[in-house]
């Protein structure tokens, strides 16, 4: 028998949403930052009443840019790193001592925080939503994880770019009106594309529009390589030999862009009712920290 619907959250890229969209200055009596917090709390509260999963999971960035992607393309994520070699904190340094808080929060109110080692937070998205009988909704603003949407398999991407309150669902035909690929083609797109936001270059000369039209003509990556190499293909030479030339490129691109579907075990996913204790060590904790009304409303939302 199928299981209702999953509910699996980006957490960094909500929580980063939560933080440059709501001021700093939402703060705990101790005078520590929240915004974070309380915007994430509210997020989780709003998707899980308009949406009703038997289970919602956050997946966490064990490994935010694992060094075997790193090894295949040396730029991956390059862009983001600090002077220390970690990630660059664009935040004022007001969002890091959020990060457990939000974790500890999600346990209190019975959501798990599930990460993989030398993982991002989208290969666990990926190993869970492929293990799931029934429908999946993954909470991003990464458009990378559109290469989950699966209209047979249940799976959708509910987009958050434009906002939690105003995201897309994106199914496979709002990836076709999107792009004018397949949603199981969506990888092969993006290696052709790239990512400069992800320091992945791409083929030089291949945007959106040419890749396309390059899957709309020969189906596949495989496809469109093996033109590449016939003289008398319709693929237009410039293109040609920019496809010849990133030959090493679109095999190490390949894998790093496709996420892991075998990096995790499934949590426990049965949500029991939380018990009177649990529910009052969520209200002391919201206490603590000043959450206010996101406190009540993540309590009614879980226990809906």
């Amino acid at each position: 028998m199928a299981n209702g619907r999953l509910l699996l959250l980006d957490s960094a890229s909500l929580y980063y949403r939560a933080f440059f969209g709501i001021p700093d200055t939402l703060k705990a009596p101790d005078g520590t930052v929240v915004n974070a917090l309380r915007g994430l709390l509210d997020f989780v509260s709003a998707l899980s009443t308009q949406y009703e999963p038997e289970a919602v999971v956050a997946c966490w960035d064990d490994a935010w840019r694992p060094q075997w992607r790193v090894d295949l393309i040396p730029t991956y994520k390059t862009q983001r790193l600090g002077d220390d070699g970690g990630e660059a904190d664009t935040t004022k340094g007001l969002l890091g001592p959020q990060v457990p808080l939000i974790a500890e929060a999600l346990g209190l109110v019975g959501i798990p925080v599930v990460g993989a080692k030398d993982a991002e937070a989208d290969d666990v998205i990926g190993t869970l939503s492929s293990r799931w009988d029934g429908p999946v909704d993954v909470v991003t603003g990464d458009r990378d994880l559109f290469q989950l949407v699966n209209d047979t398999a249940g799976v959708r991407v509910l987009y958050t770019a434009r906002g939690v309150s105003k995201h897309d669902v994106v199914d496979e035909a709002w990836i076709r009106s999107k792009y004018a690929i397949d949603a199981s083609r969506y990888v092969d797109f993006a290696v052709m594309r790239g990512d400069a936001s992800d320091g992945l270059p791409g083929v030089a000369g291949i945007g959106d529009k040419t890749a396309a039209a390059l899957l709309e003509e020969f189906g596949d990556l495989d496809g469109i390589l093996a033109a590449a190499q016939d003289d008398s293909s319709s693929i237009k030479p410039r293109v040609r030999q920019s496809l010849i030339d990133s030959d090493d490129y679109i095999a190490a691109a390949r894998i790093v862009v496709a996420v892991k579907k075998d990096v995790c075990e499934p949590p426990t996913y049965e949500r029991t009712p939380l018990s009177d204790k649990q529910v009052q060590a969520f209200r002391e904790f919201g206490t603590t920290w000043g959450l206010g009304g996101a406190a009540e409303r993540a309590l009614k939302a879980v226990r809906r």
